[in-house]
């Protein structure tokens, strides 16, 4: 990624690209990268097509070579500047865009792409714990010196120093910022300087390393950030090193030595759409209701072995005892029926919440909310209580409107009566 020449392509999510036609064309190079770094088992970013690819139900950034691929999600007929900014205030509802520090009040949200919020986010964060001074620890080191100090290790002595008596080899502890979490900072510097095609931050970045104390690599992957643990010292870092660490594990360089390294920065948008909806309702739920997200129930089990479990995005309860099961789709239903696998699941959630209401909900063009029952087609009767709905909830002009009418429309329809 050493060329910086800035060039993004835009599309939505499920929409394809290719090498040979189309108003944006990838190069052979940037398709073979691509083809390189997917898997063939359970890789959701993309699938494969005849001199292209094809985007899934993942948003976000993919950043190949020089080449930026923003994927933008989709629900109705607004454009991409539309997208991108309910994208980014979607993420940061949920909390995966955290900017609520106050060092995080000047973030410019006018950048080209969630990728370079990312990378602006770090680089202020990196700005604001240089300027406050960066953390320090003890710790135990070798070294040829010429101040006796510590314990003089003699076989090395021997060896390094003797025709240099004014040397000594010594193990001594020292007092410096060699500390892994400032580690962090400098591994993901190198790293951003080198991949961002964003002129703004590149002189920042630049400025930080120039200011920043070289430090040696370290080894970053899942197993060293569970180990970390912040005290009162090191609390200030977790922004810095959470956003660290979703660049540098979605970082994937390009094993052939090329410059088509990749960098997925990628959102499921079914589950960013779960858990927006449950944030939207708890935010503006009446007093006398209460959420569950993710409420687990067994409904199988094996003797002897391990069953299986149901575990229905949102269950809403009210002070009437009265329950509501609510799963979420990222998709624009239209006027098309649900699918009889969700429908099944629906009738299951139901059966095990004491036959509650339950609603399919998904983005749509508009806010309604229709009525569905399960049949029973050898009584030729409906099932009584097991209603079922589809939902609908129009996309508004900002993210706090599109909360509010969520709440809205479920606390206000007939679910409730």
């Amino acid at each position: 990624m050493n060329n910086k020449t800035k060039n993004t392509i835009t599309v939505f999510e499920h929409q394809a690209i290719f090498t040979n036609k189309g108003i944006h064309r990838l190069t052979i190079k940037h398709l073979e990268a691509l083809q390189n770094f997917y898997k063939e088992v359970d890789f959701p970013y993309y699938t494969l097509v005849h001199k292209g690819v094809r985007f899934c139900e993942y948003v976000g950034v993919l950043q190949v070579g020089n080449l930026t691929i923003e994927v933008l999600p989709k629900a109705d007929n607004d454009g991409e500047e539309y997208w991108r900014t309910m994208l980014i205030d979607m993420l940061r509802t949920v909390g995966l865009f955290k900017v609520n520090a106050p060092s995080n009040s000047n973030l410019n949200l006018k950048t080209n792409s969630v990728l370079d919020l990312y990378f602006e986010l770090f680089v202020q964060e990196a700005e604001e714990l240089l300027h406050k001074g960066l953390i320090k620890k003890y710790r135990k080191t070798q070294n040829n010196i010429t101040v006796l100090k510590g314990s003089l290790l003699f076989a090395k002595q021997l060896q390094k120093n003797l025709v240099h008596q004014e040397r000594f080899y010594t193990r001594h502890t020292i007092y410096d910022r060699e500390h892994p979490l400032n580690c962090v900072l400098y591994k993901t510097l190198l790293l951003l300087n080198r991949i961002s095609a964003n002129q703004s931050l590149q002189s920042r970045i630049g400025s930080l390393l120039l200011n920043f104390p070289e430090l040696p690599p370290i080894k970053t992957d899942d197993a060293f950030f569970d180990k970390i643990q912040y005290s009162r010292k090191t609390e200030l870092y977790k922004a810095a090193i959470d956003i660290a660490k979703l660049i540098l594990l979605n970082y994937h360089p390009d094993v052939n030595k090329g410059n088509n390294d990749v960098l997925a920065l990628m959102f499921d948008m079914n589950s960013l759409w779960e858990k927006f909806v449950f944030t939207s309702l708890r935010k503006n739920k009446p007093s006398n209701y209460t959420l569950k997200s993710q409420s687990v129930k067994q409904f199988w089990k094996k003797n002897g072995g391990r069953g299986k479990k149901m575990i229905p995005d949102i269950v809403i309860e009210n002070d009437n005892n009265e329950v509501v099961v609510i799963d979420t789709k990222w998709k624009n239903i239209g006027t098309s029926n649900p699918s009889d696998a969700d429908l099944r699941q629906m009738y299951a959630y139901s059966k095990f919440h004491n036959n509650a209401k339950t609603a399919l909900l998904y983005p749509g063009l508009s806010n309604d909310f229709i009525e569905g029952v399960f049949y029973n087609e050898e009584n030729n009767s409906f099932i009584s209580n097991n209603n079922c709905g589809i939902m609908t909830v129009t996309v508004e002009g900002n993210i706090k409107k599109w909360q509010l009418s969520i709440a809205n429309n479920v606390f206000n329809s007939s679910l409730f009566d």
